[in-house]
């Protein structure tokens, strides 16, 4: 399968703590790879590096062919951050349709993409005013709207009800069987299975990579959670053994 991102030797350092430890992975193209792992672990920060936005201590993030945070990708490339990257002082419909028409696009595709992210009736509502989780939605609709051919997506679906974030799911299935790439980030374990492969990530570090099926049969359960328990245990169990031979 063809590469879309490619991850070879990544550190980075912040202040005096090394924040990703020489990582390296593979996000094949039209798929959803999705990138697990607790808080800290390091989820934003490789997210950061694919977009081009973080500065690297050594190694090397290819997209698409190119540089990361090359100016060519700038239109290829979707990211949804943690934090709302909207303009607080316009509506819904005025932040979608100004991205939009970045990339030449219309107001019907901005208000088709403000209905699938279920923000219709706050359309004409000032962002300042929504609700945490329909902030987020206003975001998410202003990186869906561009039709990136690579979408990285940090935690989309944190603060969404049950039946949003099943819609979501579904556009983000969609997308993924027109081609485009999408890497999601989740510390809920329920949603990896949702996705073609995972990335586990602990403490800057790969812990495992494969598909769902894959990792819990390398680990004798049908449970995810537990799945990312014994590889965790596996590698600490692993980095004793190296501390008592040094």
């Amino acid at each position: 399968m063809e590469t879309a991102i490619e991850v070879r030797d990544l550190t980075v350092v912040r202040g005096a703590r090394e924040v990703l430890h020489g990582i390296s992975t593979d996000v094949p193209r039209g798929v959803i790879t999705g990138l697990l792992g607790p808080s800290g672990s390091g989820k934003t920060t490789l997210f950061r590096a694919i977009v081009g936005v973080q500065i690297v201590s050594s190694g090397t993030v290819t997209v698409l062919g190119k540089p990361a945070g090359s100016a060519e990708l700038r239109r290829r490339i979707g990211y949804y951050t943690q934090s709302p990257s909207v303009y607080t002082d316009l509506t819904v419909r005025e932040n979608v349709r100004y991205f939009a028409s970045l990339h030449s696009l219309g107001a019907a595709e901005a208000d088709s993409v403000i209905r699938e992210v279920g923000l219709a009736e706050q359309a004409g509502q000032m962002v300042s005013t929504l609700s945490g989780g329909q902030h987020s939605r206003a975001s998410l609709a202003c990186a869906l709207v561009t039709h990136p051919e690579v979408l990285v997506l940090d935690e989309p679906t944190v603060g969404q009800d049950p039946v949003l974030r099943e819609e979501l799911w579904e556009r983000f299935r969609d997308l993924a069987g027109r081609g485009a790439t999408l890497v999601v980030s989740s510390h809920i374990m329920d949603e990896a299975n949702r996705c073609d492969g995972l990335i586990l990530i602990r403490e800057g570090s790969i812990v495992a990579e494969g598909g769902p099926d894959e990792i819990k049969s390398r680990t004798g359960t049908d449970d995810l959670d537990q799945a990312f328990l014994r590889l965790v245990r596996a590698q600490d169990a692993e980095n004793e053994r190296g501390k008592e031979v040094a």
